[in-house]
Parts: C-alpha cells; sequence; structure tokens
C-alpha cells in the first residue's frame, strides 16, 4: 500500500543540524519525482527540494545552499540534510511524490503537487 512516513525532526539551536528521512511505498507502473515541502505556522505548506529520476536536485531560494535533497532508491529512501538552521527554517517537513511529467520537468520544487502526504515531521529551530 502507498505510504510516506517521515522521521527525524527535532527541536534544534540557530545554526545547528538535522537529517530527515521519508521511507515511501509508491505505485510502480509510473514515475515519481520526489521532494520536501515545509509547512510554517500559519503559511501554506511549499515546495523546498526536488530531486529528479536524473539525479538532478532544485532548490527554493530560502533553502540553497544550506539544505541537501538524496535518494537512496534501493532502499525507497530520500534524505533531507538541514544545515545552519535558522529561526524561519521551524515548521513541518513533508516529503512527496509528483507523477505529473509536466510539473516534474519545471524543475522547480514549488511546482510539484504531491500524489500523497505523510504525516510529517516536526522541525522547531530556536
Amino acid at each position: 500500500h502507498v505510504q510516506l512516513v517521515e522521521s527525524g525532526g527535532g527541536s534544534v539551536q540557530a545554526g545547528g543540524s538535522l537529517r530527515l528521512t521519508c521511507v515511501y511505498s509508491l505505485p510502480t507502473w509510473k514515475p515519481y519525482c520526489l521532494g520536501w515541502f515545509r509547512q510554517a505556522p500559519e503559511k501554506e505548506r511549499e515546495g523546498i527540494a526536488a530531486i529528479y529520476s536524473d539525479g538532478i536536485t532544485t532548490y527554493s531560494d530560502s533553502v540553497k545552499g544550506r539544505f541537501t535533497i538524496s535518494k537512496y532508491s534501493a532502499k525507497r529512501t530520500l534524505f533531507l540534510q538541514l544545515n545552519n538552521l535558522q529561526p524561519e527554517d521551524t515548521g513541518m517537513y513533508y516529503c512527496a511524490a509528483d507523477s505529473s511529467p509536466d510539473r516534474c520537468s519545471t524543475g522547480l520544487p514549488s511546482a510539484l503537487v504531491s500524489d500523497y502526504w505523510g504525516q510529517g515531521t516536526q522541525v522547531t529551530v530556536s
């Protein structure tokens, strides 16, 4: 069955690091591009990082240079390394799986719309 299970969130001080993990189970009959979304308090969920079938990664301006997305496809695991965390990074983090070739081909994390959602993992930076 389909599932996305995020983990690795926590509370850190500014400048700290965390590594988020998403173990996913997705239908195998169509390709997906994978990504991470973030939802800050009282704000809409936004795409911040994406990784495509060819391994290319893209980031929103707000996290570029600080966050790194990667995947271990054999283990169906997606990662997000968060470095130099700042208070504005506080929020719930969700992994995403988008099956739309059109949206995936934009190369923009903000263009992704996830077919499924997990429960998310909370990151709090003080």
